[in-house]
């Protein structure tokens, strides 16, 4: 599991998070993110950097485990009021 923080100044409310998954490294995750390849568009435009504080805890999952997880996790960032929330479908 994985977050990126988004940063979109053309939004009232620019900052959000995007949710992700992998089986890799998050840091190698997020520079392909950038670089475009097998990239979310709104992670290659508007990542800042991963915030592993939010899912350490919750790494290694098995891969069934972290596809619900990330659709979890995505909707409690939601609830918790967060406005933009990529991922996590």
């Amino acid at each position: 599991m994985y977050v990126i923080l988004l940063h979109d100044g053309r939004r009232a409310d620019p900052w959000g998070l995007y949710v992700g998954q992998t089986s890799r490294d998050p840091d190698w995750r997020f520079d392909q993110h950038k670089s475009g390849y097998k990239a979310s568009g709104a992670a290659r435009r508007f990542g800042i950097r991963l915030l592993p504080d939010f899912v350490d805890h919750l790494n290694p999952l098995k891969r069934w485990e972290a596809l619900e997880v990330e659709a979890g996790l995505a909707e409690e960032f939601r609830l918790a009021g967060v406005p933009w929330v990529e991922g996590g479908h």
